[in-house]
Formats: C-alpha cells, structure tokens, sequence
C-alpha cells in the first residue's frame, strides 16, 4: 500500500506508510519480499515432514508448525530488521519448548534455521544498488539479482532507486528584484549515479536535493525581476539546473533539468498588467491604421499622376468603378456630376442612383434626357 494524504492546513502531501518504501529506507536492516516468505515456509514445512517421520503424525506439532510459519512470515514482513528476527525467534522457541517437549528437538532447529535463512536471501531489482554494511562498516554494492547476506551482521543500508527521478518544488511569496511577491512552482529531474556517495555521505538524499532545488529557485528569483521571470523560464530553469547540480554532483547526484511550471503574481497586479496589455494593444492597432492611412495616401497620390493627362484611364477607371457598384443588385452609387458627364451619361446633379437592371437603368436615363 502507498500514496500520499494532504496533510490538514498545510495542503502538503504527506506519504502513506509503505512497507516497500520502508524496506528501501535505512530504517530496514534487509528485504522481507514474497520470496522469503516462500523460504521461510518452505522450511517450517521441511521442519513438519522431519518430525512426523521421527514422532508420528501429531496434531499439535503440525498447528504449531504451520501457525509460527505464518505469523512469523507476517510479524517479520511488517518489522525487516535483525532485532525483530531474535525476539520472534526466542519467543517462538520458549513456545515450541513448552508445548512439545521433550519432542520439540526438530522444531527448535526448524524455527531456528528458517529465521535466519530466509532474510539471508535479498533480491535486488534491475533499477536498483544495494548498500551493504557489515559490523556497520561498508561493505560493497550489490547489483540487480540475487545475492546473500549474513544474518545479523549484515545490514543493507538502502536500495537505491537509479532511474530517473521527478521533483516537484516551489517558492512561495518570494520577492523579484523589482519587489514583487510571487509563488513559483517548478519540477527536477535528477538520478541517483553513485549509491554509494549518496547513501554515505548524505542523510536522507532526495530531501537534501529538494531543499538545495528551493534554495536555488528563490536566488534565482530575486535576482531577475518579474518581466524576466514571465519571459524567460527556460533561462532561468537552466540556471537551476546548473547551480543545483554543481552542488548534487559531490553526493553522486546529477541534476538533468529544471522547468518552471507555473508563475503566480498577486490579482491586483495580474489586473493591472492586463490592463497595461490592453492599452498596449491599443496603441499598436492606432499606429498600423495610422500606417495604412498614410500609405494608402501615397498611393493615391501616386495614381493622380498616371490620371492626370490621361482622360481616357480616368474614364475607363470611372466606368470600372460603376461596374463594381452595379454587380450588387439594388446598390446606389454617389458619384461627382463631373464623372457622369465624362462617361456621357449626362448631368444628374452630384446623386445617381441604379436600382434597376443595367439594361432598364440605360432606358431610363435616355428618356430623362429627352425630357430635359
């Protein structure tokens, strides 16, 4: 079983209680898994089959036989440590002594010889190191797969995750260097590349990582103002990254990389920089249309000059511009009285209006005109 709680005010995970994790952590003196479960009854049930063939069947022998395998199995599972396997052990022993006595040689033996076997038989996983002590000096590393131990002589310090790890950490209330108060979340990936350095020379490593990260993001943070911050989290991730490693690196920590997940400034300042963007953007807008206006002056300008001495474009470009007007049915054109009498259509005041089909819009026009 594992996960975490949120822990009551703080909003704080807090871990579940693991017996995996507790067998990885150095409060574990070894590994009590599955498979040295199966030792330890394995030999409780040899134990059995010894002392039935010597005393015959014995229902009392077999219930204390297969009951001290079980709860030895389950009371060893939950403790993992050398001291557990001793008082277990004697306690177990004083009970075989006195209920099976003085046919109780085997089962002694037994529970003797299965306390310290199955603990002795530690398995290491692909992604892990083994730390191992003896008489509290080190040892060695052991690597993936199986490998034996000395009951309570040896201890194996801690299994050593080396994959890559993912740490998330943040600053909150920190000021920028401008003085502005901001939280500030951020996630680590560093591994574990010497077992050994991290588990001797450093208590609890992967909390001294994570410290050494905040640290480092809160240096970062007052020395950038907030513009910088919003503007440039891949520098200023890498700037962690590379101040957090050269400290990791002497515990045989290396610190991968460093990105900013989330920069949170107060509402009042959140509103008044959306604001400041608005207007902003404001600014910008009037300046581009300010721009076209200018730019569509000159080019008018430069068409006047092709307009000027050449009657026959302006016309043409008159016509074309009717045209225009007239493809959307119902349409009404203002045109200068000057521009309809080059385009002889005779004069109409400075308001001609086509509403009708072009064909109907010319009739129309030749009868005005023989009215006048």
């Amino acid at each position: 079983m594992s996960g975490t709680l949120k822990a009551a005010g703080s909003g704080k995970p807090c871990p579940i209680f693991s017996l995996e994790e507790f067998a990885k952590g150095m409060r574990a003196d070894f590994r009590f898994a599955p498979l040295n479960v199966l030792i330890l009854v394995a030999v409780f049930v040899i134990g059995l089959v010894i002392h039935l063939g010597l005393h015959g069947f014995d229902f009392r022998a077999v219930v204390l036989f297969l009951g001290s395998a079980l709860i030895l199995a389950g009371l060893t599972r939950l403790s993992q440590v050398w001291e557990a396997v001793v008082v277990l052990g004697t306690a177990d022993c004083l009970i075989a002594y006195l209920a099976l006595r003085p046919d109780d040689d085997v089962l002694l033996i037994t529970i003797v010889a299965a306390l310290l076997i199955a603990p002795a038989i530690q398995i290491a996983y692909q992604w892990e190191r083994a730390v191992l002590l003896r008489f509290g000096k080190f040892q060695g590393l052991r690597h993936p797969g199986l490998f034996a131990i000395v009951p309570v002589i040896d201890k194996v310090a801690q299994f050593v995750d080396q994959r890559i790890r993912v740490t998330d950490f943040s600053a909150e209330t920190t000021l920028t260097a401008d003085t502005v108060p901001v939280n500030v979340d951020a996630i680590a990936f560093w591994m574990v590349w010497d077992a050994q350095k991290a588990v001797l020379e450093v208590e609890k490593f992967d909390q001294a990582v994570i410290l050494s990260a905040q640290t480092a993001l809160r240096n970062a943070i007052g020395k950038n103002e907030l513009a910088t911050l919003l503007s440039e989290r891949d520098r200023l991730g890498a700037e962690i990254q590379k101040l957090l490693d050269e400290k990791t690196s002497g515990w045989g920590i290396t610190t991968q990389d460093v990105e900013i997940r989330d920069i949170i400034i107060p509402k009042g300042l959140e509103d008044a920089m959306s604001r400041q963007a608005q207007a902003e953007r404001e600014r910008q807008s009037r300046i581009i249309l300010g721009t076209a206006e200018t730019e569509i002056a000159e080019k008018f300008a430069s068409a006047s000059q092709h307009y000027e001495n050449n009657a026959v474009a302006l016309h043409l470009r008159a016509m074309n511009m009717v045209y225009e007007g007239l493809r959307q049915k119902g349409s009404m054109i203002i045109v200068p009285s000057t521009a309809v009498e080059t385009m002889g259509l005779g004069a109409l005041g400075g308001l001609t209006a086509f509403g009708r089909e072009p064909g109907k819009g010319a009739a129309e026009v030749s009868r005005r005109d023989k009215e006048e």
